[in-house]
């Protein structure tokens, strides 16, 4: 923008064009920021928001270029750290200084004293409106500034300034810093309206915001102006009504002893005054404000948070923004009839968003899973999962309900994620969510009983013969993937019939092969659990037996049974990169390579056909198996290590660091499967000094054996479903190369921003405005991996549980969860939030949200193990028994309350975390 700014020549007519009145139709978050925008859409909604203009975020940009402070905001920002006060005061107050001392552009003066004239002349407030606003899980409400009760021009024009600089707080400095956001391209424009001077005010959630009760408005009501209110310095009254019923479901008077009110002069007086015998709204009031939030939410579409004003008789709607705290619902799921959904993520142990593309794919996938029980539903029909927050919800609300389901889910949750087992205890008596009387109807049973016959008739022949069943499974698994990849050759024809066919091969394997290789799949998984189940009880059994047994004796025994589980898919992997580590030591071109080169440089030059051969061989055979494999890597969308090898590069370099034999990973799984025999010895040898001994201890050889043979084939079913997905992501790579450079996608990954129907319709040429969707989704998604916590279980009510496991036996001055991996370790902890950038050294313990097989080479060098999510059976607990690495799951908020550098002990067996010295 030119800094000479034309003036409109007819003061208190018309509004100077260079601003915005709050009814304009020029309204973009880049303009206008998240405030303002908001308030555009009430305006235009109908909504009782007082007269007002906008400076929008041009004007910011000249009074920058103008006052040349980019600079000044670049010098101010380098390295400071986020965690350090002085050196955000010191960076904030430079770039303050410099907007403090800065001049308005030629004209602006002028221009702003019009629009102050349009406005009336009286006084005003002041408003930021920030572009970088309310992102999911993020609140940014009071990091910039708001000036109440400005009078007269040059007033307004300083009020303008410090709104601008008020973007570069040391809070708002800090608080982008730690949440990862860039301070690149933020601007800020101001809302400028009449001031009211309000005799109540106060702020309104349309949903509560401490249970996520969607049905809830809670409503903060203080004397005079909102700014006590906001800045905490008043205890306000609080209302709750059902939005329902319109009925007030409960108030509570607080003191309101601190009340601000305009001054005559300008600013604004504070008083203390006790009030607490006085309601600050009469009841009729209240019932309004609370029906004009749900008409706010119903216009802006997602539960807000609103300020507002009563003055003369009249309420005044200041702003409204989106409660960040609230995890989002399914789209259009009613509040009622209440369903329940848990996580899938907490359950994979991947916490990050889903593709588009990822979701449909998991969606095809629980479809074909459905066809088992005779239901013909489809990827759009199903009713299973759901999508919140850009990730899987599945709805077990057809469980919960019924009698048989009730006493099956504790026992399930249990072992996959206890978290998930103690929220449910909190709505387990629900009148919505008790059985009906029918257990099952006709129907239904003949659906169960279609799939438990081939089910227990596959489980038989595998507890028979365990190898041979377990070696037949794997074959079959190997011929569908063999077929999919022979479709794949035969595919030909222009670009977009490539693709036509491509986004084809899974819709079309998952009706052709997925039910049958999922039933065998299931019945090896179910046969290792069901024998490693009943060893658990014969060692329950023999613990009440035995006299002078210590109290988790026997079950670490039968958790010691599961170390060095052989045909396990993943711990193969993580042994095959000791083998490549190993060839490479012992080929000096390939070391000193190694040694001199950074993993990015090393994944650059195997791309490039530039390793030694030595290194170029064992890469791209250990790659041709496992190059699907990758972090998230249950999400289609997600790359690959076929596709960037840089961990694995990393992985290595770290295992050529390994030079005490002991701590060889080999050398670790060969010692935890002695020890599963020497656990297997002593769990025979207890069982035989009880009742029947000889019985049981024929028992305990006879599962244990079947244990080890079949419980390591838990993690080939997704080794498979990568495989698979890995397969089809690369055709349609393809597609999305070829149309890259003919310019109908932007990248070729684009792709994965639409379903597989929409795919079709790109394919067949549908006239829609493809780029700017998968532009919307692409944008979504990202913003996601902002959001810090995921709820493990989520009502359709708005509630959401978060809690990790809650010991029944706190540990003082520590932590707790649900142990998965017997023995006790003390060790620094390290917080890994991405394995890509771990750093972990030997013998420290990791600390992590949850793992997927891509975190496991992690483990061969950890000395124990911490996540907060997972249960006894889900990926990460698994490998760490197997490793004999300590392991604790389910720890609540685990990656913020353990620091990297304390010195802490865990304990496998009891899930006791002990801080025994801060960093």
């Amino acid at each position: 923008m030119s800094d000479n700014i034309r003036v409109i020549m007819t003061p208190n007519i018309a509004l100077p064009d260079l601003f915005l009145p709050l009814d304009s139709s020029e309204a973009s978050l880049e303009t206008l920021g998240g405030k303002a925008l908001n308030l555009v859409k009430l305006v235009q909604g109908g909504f009782p928001v007082p007269k007002g203009f906008i400076i929008p975020t041009k004007v910011y940009w000249a009074y920058v270029a103008h006052n040349d402070l980019s600079k000044a905001i670049e010098n101010a920002l380098q390295a400071i750290d986020p965690s350090a006060p002085d050196d955000l005061a010191i960076a904030s107050e430079e770039i303050q200084a410099q907007f403090s001392s800065g001049e308005l552009p030629a004209g602006l003066t002028e221009v702003l004293e019009q629009a102050w004239r349009w406005l009336g002349s009286g006084p005003v407030a002041v408003r930021s409106s920030a572009t970088a606003e309310d992102l999911p899980g993020l609140s940014f409400a009071g990091l910039q500034d708001t000036y109440l009760n400005i009078l007269g021009a040059e007033a307004l024009q300083q009020a303008v300034v410090k709104c601008w600089g008020s973007l570069w707080t040391a809070r708002a400095i800090g608080y982008r810093q730690r949440n990862h956001i860039s301070h690149q391209d933020l601007a800020l424009a101001v809302v400028v309206q009449k001031m009211v001077a309000s005799e109540v005010s106060g702020v309104l959630f349309t949903t509560n915001p401490v249970s996520g009760l969607r049905s809830e408005t809670v409503i903060d009501a203080t004397l005079g102006l909102g700014e006590a209110l906001v800045s905490g310095q008043v205890e306000p009254d609080h209302y709750v009504v059902d939005t329902r019923k319109a009925v007030i479901r409960d108030k509570i008077l607080g003191s309101k002893a601190t009340i601000i009110t305009p001054n005559p002069g300008g600013g604004v007086n504070t008083q203390q005054v006790d009030s607490s015998a006085e309601q600050a709204l009469p009841d009729e009031v209240i019932l309004e404000l609370a029906k004009i939030g749900a008409e706010i939410e119903l216009l802006l579409n997602s539960p807000q948070d609103i300020e507002w004003a009563w003055a003369g008789g009249e309420l005044h709607i200041l702003q409204s923004r989106p409660i960040t705290s609230l995890f989002p619902l399914p789209a259009g799921m009613p509040i009622e009839p209440l369903k329940v959904c848990f996580s899938f993520a907490a359950v994979q142990g991947m916490l990050d968003p889903m593709t588009p593309l990822g979701r449909d794919a998991i969606a095809e996938i629980f479809a074909s899973g459905a066809r088992l029980f005779g239901m013909q539903v489809t990827r759009t029909s199903q009713t299973a999962i759901d999508v919140a927050g850009e990730r899987l919800w599945v709805n077990i609300t057809p469980v919960i309900t019924n009698a048989i389901g009730r006493r099956i889910l504790p026992v399930v949750f249990g072992m996959v994620e206890p978290s998930v087992r103690q929220a449910i205890e909190n709505i387990w008596d629900d009148p919505r969510l008790q059985p009906g009387k029918a257990v099952f109807s006709h129907q239904g049973c003949l659906r169960i009983v279609r799939f438990l016959l081939p089910l227990v008739g596959n489980i038989l022949l595998n507890l028979i013969a365990p190898r041979r069943r377990r070696e037949y499974v794997i074959k079959h698994s190997e011929h569908v993937l063999g077929l999919m990849e022979a479709r794949t050759e035969s595919i030909q024809g222009d670009s977009w019939r490539n693709l036509d066919q491509r986004v084809d091969l899974l819709p079309d394997f998952a009706l052709e092969q997925f039910p049958h290789t999922f039933l065998l799949f299931v019945s090896v998984v179910a046969a290792g659990m069901a024998s490693w189940n009943a060893l658990n009880m014969l060692a329950k059994r023999a613990e009440k037996e035995t006299s002078g047994a210590s109290p988790h004796m026997m079950h670490d025994l039968v958790l010691q049974v599961t170390r060095g589980m052989p045909n396990n898919p993943t711990t193969e992997m993580d042994l095959a990169l000791w083998e490549m580590a190993k060839t490479i030591r012992r080929d000096p071109g390939s070391l000193d390579v190694f040694q001199n080169s950074t993993a990015v440089e090393l994944a650059t030059g195997y791309h490039a056909g530039a390793l030694p051969p030595v290194t170029m061989q064992v890469v791209r055979k250990f790659l041709e198996q496992f190059g699907g494999r990758g972090l998230a890597e249950i999400d289609l969308g997600r790359t690959r290590w076929g596709d960037d090898p840089t961990y694995i590069f990393e992985t290595l370099a770290s295992y050529l660091e390994i030079d005490e034999e002991s701590l060889a990973p080999d050398v670790v799984f060969a010692r935890g499967a002695d020890s599963a025999h020497v656990a297997i010895d002593q769990l025979t040898s207890a069982v035989r000094q009880t009742r029947c001994g000889w019985i049981k201890a024929r028992l305990v050889r006879f599962f244990a054996g079947r244990a080890r043979q079949l419980m390591g084939a838990r993690e080939s079913p997704k080794f498979f479903a990568v495989r698979m997905m890995w397969l089809v992501q690369r055709e349609l790579l393809k597609s999305g190369s070829e149309l890259t450079k003919t310019g109908d996608l932007d990248q070729p990954d684009d792709l994965f921003y639409l379903t597989l129907s929409e795919l079709k319709s790109f394919a067949a040429r549908v006239a829609v405005d493809w780029q700017a969707l998968i532009f919307k989704r692409r944008t979504a998604y990202q913003r996601e991996f902002a959001r810090q916590q995921i709820p493990r279980l989520l009502l359709s009510d708005g509630r959401a549980y978060y809690e990790g496991v809650i010991s029944e036996t706190p540990v003082d001055d520590g932590l707790s969860g649900s142990p998965v991996s017997p023995g006790s370790v003390t060790g620094r902890v390290r917080v890994v939030l991405d394995p890509t950038q771990a750093g972990l050294q030997p013998g420290e313990i990791l600390v992590c949200p949850g793992t997927d097989p891509s975190w496991t080479p992690l483990f061969l060098s950890a000395a124990g193990l911490v996540m907060e999510v997972g249960g006894m059976m889900t990926h990460g607990a698994v490998v760490a028994r197997e490793y004999g690495l300590p392991a604790i799951v389910g720890v609540d908020r685990a990656t913020t309350r353990l620091k990297t550098g304390q010195l802490i002990r865990i304990d496998g067996s009891s899930g006791g975390i002990a801080i025994i010295e801060e960093q």
